[in-house]
């Protein structure tokens, strides 16, 4: 199996030792890390969004992309968890660690306003979907993962999983790519009005 070693490797070990040692079953692929570290790359100066900073692996992912005039939103319902990210990057001032509700945060964010979009919860990804997406700038891209079988996925989630993707393949506005990689990947990228 190809190993990523371009990732940020030692505090990506960090936080997933520390992800491990607290049972923490929700960590991000690296192979979808990969993938979004070239993805913030691509938006220099960008304004990135992630819903769902769990404890801070794809955040790591996200920075080591990002150029350093952009800038992460990080948002996560659970402090204890997201503190993992908050300590790891302390000294980032790219990154603003946002402790709300998904929702609640896609509702008062302006529309247009990130140029990538990780949903990486259950906000913005299959709830809150068209909000999610009206705060994608045009040329933007909406990233989810976790679109392949995973262990810890409750019963009956395949239905989910499969309306998500039918949503999103539907919709005019978007330029859509199923990558089954990694956890499973979707990128969709705002088309130009």
């Amino acid at each position: 199996m190809f190993i990523d070693t371009i990732a940020p490797r030692r505090t990506w070990r960090a936080i997933e030792a520390r992800t491990r040692a607290m049972g923490f079953d929700m960590p991000s692929d690296p192979a979808v890390g990969a993938a979004l570290r070239s993805l913030a790359a691509a938006k220099p100066g960008g304004r990135i969004l992630e819903l769902g900073t769990g404890t801070g692996l794809a955040t790591a992912y996200l920075l080591a992309g990002m150029d350093e005039a952009a800038r992460l939103v990080s948002v996560d319902t659970d402090a204890g968890v997201q503190n993992v990210a908050r300590e790891a990057f302390a000294e980032d001032p790219r990154v603003r660690f946002v402790i709300c509700d998904g929702l609640a945060f896609i509702a008062a964010a302006q529309p247009a306003s990130y140029d990538l979009i990780f949903a990486d919860a259950w906000p913005g990804k299959y709830e809150g979907l068209d909000g999610a997406l009206a705060l994608l700038a045009p040329g933007g891209f909406y990233v989810i993962d976790d679109m392949l079988p995973q262990p810890n996925w409750p019963d009956g989630h395949q239905a989910k999983v499969d309306a998500l993707i039918g949503d999103l393949t539907a919709r005019r506005g978007l330029a859509v790519s199923l990558m089954p990689f990694g956890s499973g990947m979707v990128v969709a990228t705002k088309k130009a009005a």
